[in-house]
C-alpha cells in the first residue's frame, strides 16, 4: 500500500508563492500527473514530496505517516529526473546497481535485482554498454530502472520525456505506463505536455500559479473544466466574455447581440462570465441562421484526420471550429454558432 496525502502544503520564495495551500490525495497504485505551464508549482510540489524541498506549511503523509521532515533517503520514494543523470564512466549495470551497492546489499541480490529491472524496462542486453552508446530513449529507461531497483513505494518523474523527439516520446509514454501497471506502483508524474497527461494518467491535477485548479480523469478535465484556465489550457477553446442571464430555468450567455445556451453551475443571474466553447462545439453553416454569425477571413488548417476552420469576428476576435477533412472553402460566406459552451466567473485572458 502506498497512499499519498498533501495537506494544505505551501511554499514561497521571497515574494513569489510557488505552491499555495495545496491539498491532494493520491490513491494506492494510482498514476497522477501534475500538469501546468512553467512556473505553476508542479515541480516544486514533486520536490517537496521527494524531500528535496521542505514546505513552509502543511503536511506530507505516506500511508498515514507524516514524512514532512524526513530527508530524501529516508522516504519510500525514488525520482527520475529530466536530465537522466547517468554516470558516463559507469556501465549500464553499474548505473542501475549504484543505489543497491550504496546500501551495501549482498552481491547476489545486486546482480539479480539489476538484471530483473533491466528486463522489466526492456533492456536485457545492454548491461555492459555505457550511456554514450545508448539512444535517448534507452538512457531514459536506464534511469527508470535505477530508480525502480531500490523497490520504492512511490515513483516520482520530473518531465522525463522532454528531451526526446516527438515519436520517441509517444513510445516512451506507453512504455512508462506499461511498467507502472506491471509493477502496480503509485506514480506522480510532472509534465507541461497535456497529451502526456491525458493519455498516461489515471487522474490529472491541473495547476496554475501555485494553485490547484482541478483534479479529475482525462474526460472530466476536458469535458467539464472547473475554471476558465483549465478550459483554455487543456485542448483548444474559444474564450469570450459575456453576461449570464437565467431565462425560464435556462442559463443563457449574452455575447454582443447573440445569446448562447451554457452550462453555468453556481453562476448567478447578471454575472459577468467567461464563455468557453471547444472547436468541436462550433457548428459551421453555409448560410445565415438564428444565433449564427459570419466569420471574416476564414482559412483552413489541415491536421490530417480533420481540419480546423479559423476566422475572425469584429466583436469576438479569432474563433476556430473543427470540420471534416473533406470540408472546402468556396466563394460563399461561412457562418458559425455555438452548440455547447460553459460559463465561468473566473477571470481569463480572452484570446484576440
Amino acid at each position: 500500500m502506498a497512499e499519498v496525502d498533501l495537506r494544505r502544503v505551501s511554499k514561497a520564495y521571497k515574494d513569489t508563492t510557488a505552491v499555495d495551500d495545496l491539498s491532494l490525495h493520491i490513491k494506492d497504485r494510482e498514476f497522477v500527473a501534475l500538469l501546468g505551464p512553467s512556473g505553476c508549482g508542479k515541480t516544486t510540489t514533486l520536490r517537496m514530496l521527494a524531500g528535496f524541498i521542505r514546505p513552509d506549511s502543511g503536511q506530507i503523509l505516506i500511508d498515514g505517516k507524516d514524512i514532512t521532515d524526513l530527508p530524501p533517503e529516508r522516504r519510500p520514494t525514488a525520482m527520475v529526473f529530466q536530465s537522466y543523470a547517468l554516470w558516463p564512466h559507469m556501465t549500464v549495470a553499474d548505473n542501475v546497481a549504484f543505489g543497491l551497492r550504496l546500501r551495501k546489499r549482498p552481491k547476489t541480490e545486486v546482480a539479480e535485482r539489476t538484471e530483473q529491472m533491466l528486463e522489466i524496462v526492456g533492456l536485457p542486453g545492454v548491461m555492459k554498454r555505457y550511456p554514450s552508446q545508448l539512444s535517448g530513449g534507452q538512457q531514459q529507461r536506464v534511469a527508470l530502472a535505477r530508480a525502480l531497483v531500490l523497490g520504492p513505494k512511490i515513483l516520482l518523474l520530473d518531465e522525463p520525456l522532454s528531451n526526446l523527439d516527438a515519436k520517441l516520446r509517444v513510445r516512451m509514454r506507453d512504455e512508462i505506463r506499461r511498467i507502472q501497471q506491471e509493477l502496480q506502483i503509485t506514480t506522480v508524474y510532472v509534465t507541461h505536455d497535456q497529451e502526456e497527461a491525458l493519455t498516461m494518467a489515471d487522474r490529472i491535477a491541473v495547476m496554475d500559479r501555485g494553485v490547484l485548479q482541478q483534479v479529475g480523469d482525462a474526460l472530466d478535465i476536458y469535458d467539464q473544466p472547473a475554471t476558465a484556465f483549465v478550459a483554455d489550457f487543456i485542448g483548444s477553446s474559444n474564450l469570450l466574455n459575456g453576461t449570464l442571464h437565467l431565462v425560464d430555468g435556462r442559463a443563457l450567455a449574452q455575447i454582443g447581440d447573440i445569446r448562447v445556451p451554457v452550462d453555468a453551475d453556481g453562476v448567478v443571474d447578471g454575472a459577468t462570465v467567461t464563455i468557453s466553447a471547444r472547436p468541436e462545439d462550433m457548428e459551421v453553416l453555409r448560410a445565415a441562421a438564428p444565433d449564427a454569425f459570419r466569420l471574416d477571413d476564414p482559412r483552413l488548417v489541415n491536421f490530417g484526420a480533420y481540419k480546423r476552420l479559423l476566422g475572425r469576428h469584429p466583436t469576438f476576435g479569432q474563433l476556430e471550429a473543427r470540420v471534416p477533412k473533406a470540408f472546402r472553402l468556396g466563394e460563399e460566406p461561412v457562418y458559425v454558432r455555438f452548440t455547447r459552451a460553459r460559463a465561468f466567473t473566473t477571470d481569463a485572458k480572452v484570446r484576440s
